[in-house]
């Protein structure tokens, strides 16, 4: 077989609303990433570093914001459909970019305050992600979701790296808050050019009631009961799966909301160099995306779930005490544990877990996830100003529960029982 029609075959499942989806998200995530490796040092300079917890604060508001949303995202995206969650909250997701661009301006209170505003609004609109994952799910073949999930992440770093760079040389050149300004108003113009591109998406879920706004506050509590109902109708390896996320989540929060901060003031490296080592990581995601996929989809889906917890250990200690180039192989083992995490987990759900369910699931995996998030971004922010380490620690203390519950309770799904 020749490349070209190995490229075809391996390939052929990108098409209709999987590749609008992946259209939209390279024009996403080339702004997704300018902003990030200088965010914390943003909002320190918007008066965040006087007011204890200030980035604590922001994650914890952005995480609660976004349960908040979660279980009637699953809910709506399994009753009235995907298509209108997904294109109406992206242009919400595109003009919340204002406040961030906006923030040096405000007068009224301190101007990281009009930051944690634009935040929450934006966490709101991210109601349409258990749609989003859904309607991946829906179109990805089943003997395909390991690849399919690992080009998510390939095309996340690759077009993610180039976003860094620019953000990053914005920043030096321009200086921190200018710069940030530029990136931020450079990021809503991607974001509205891909939420125009994600009008051509097509529905997945055939229901004659339209989507109304009304739904979002009349159906919360029916959808907190089906919600919490889902889980007495998938397999018991779904559940501890959904534990295994949660807790990942948490340990990763912890050390993310302080780990600019920690670079610069405890292990001395340059403001200029920070967004530096984020890039190996999205070139290391980028090259291990595919084989990764490949080893969910021919080998199972166990031992990745179980490779990225373990990899987190060593990505903590070199982080810990490092210098710049430990730095970097911190981070690019960083990425691989998202890789292989995020690949497993969405293959082994959507196996298991009925079409009209997974949007629930996923809402549930988000509720309680970005519960423990937000905590985790505040835990991690006060324990940095108790001791600076702490954080990377209890990250690593987590990792054993996480290891246990894998190697325990969450069995490789036989033939029989990959269903969907």
């Amino acid at each position: 077989m020749g490349v070209g029609s190995f490229i075809k075959n391996e390939f052929s499942f990108i098409r209709g609303n999987y590749l609008i989806l992946i259209v939209s998200w390279i024009l996403m995530d080339i702004g997704m990433e300018m902003p990030a490796p200088y965010f914390q040092q943003y909002v320190y300079a918007l008066g965040g570093d006087i007011f204890p917890l200030a980035l604590g604060i922001i994650g914890f508001a952005n995480y609660f914001a976004m349960a908040f949303v979660a279980v009637p995202g699953g809910y709506l995206a399994d009753k009235f459909g995907r298509r209108w969650l997904i294109v109406t909250m992206t242009f919400g997701l595109a003009l919340c970019y204002l406040f961030f661009a906006l923030a040096p301006f405000w007068q009224l209170t301190a101007a990281w305050h009009l930051v944690l505003i634009g935040t929450i609004i934006q966490s709101l609109c991210l109601i349409y992600q258990p749609a989003l994952f859904a309607m991946v799910q829906d179109s990805v073949p089943s003997e395909r979701r390991g690849v399919g999930s690992s080009l998510i992440n390939m095309i996340h770093g690759t077009f993610n790296t180039p976003g860094t760079v620019v953000g990053g040389i914005l920043v030096v050149s321009l200086g921190l808050v200018a710069g940030m300004q530029s990136v931020y108003l450079i990021v809503m113009s991607l974001f509205i050019a891909a939420a125009i591109w994600r009008v051509r998406l097509k529905e997945t879920i055939v229901n004659g009631e339209k989507m109304r706004f009304r739904y979002f506050i009349s159906h919360y509590p029916q959808a907190i009961k089906e919600s919490l109902g889902v889980w007495k109708a998938v397999p018991r390896s779904v559940f501890w799966l959904f534990v295994v996320q949660v807790l990942t989540m948490l340990g990763l929060a912890v050390t993310n909301v302080i780990n600019a901060i920690y670079a610069r003031d405890v292990l001395g490296i340059a403001q200029s160099q920070w967004f530096l080592v984020y890039i190996p990581m999205l070139i290391i995601m980028v090259l291990a995306s595919y084989p990764i996929g490949k080893m969910v989809d021919n080998v199972g889906m166990k031992v990745p779930l179980a490779i990225g917890p373990i990899l987190l250990v060593p990505s903590m200690l070199l982080f810990v005490g490092g210098n710049l180039f430990s730095i970097m192989v911190s981070m690019s083992l960083l990425g691989l544990v998202t890789l292989f995490t995020m690949s497993s987990a969405m293959a082994l759900s959507a196996c298991l877990v009925e079409p009209n369910k997974r949007g629930k699931v996923t809402g549930g995996v988000n509720f309680i996830g970005y519960i423990l998030t937000g905590v985790g971004m505040l835990l991690g922010s006060f324990l940095y100003d108790f001791t600076p380490q702490l954080p990377f620690y209890l990250t690593i203390g987590l990792v054993f529960p996480i290891m246990l519950i894998i190697l325990l309770r969450i069995p490789e799904p036989k033939t029989e029982d990959r269903k969907y």
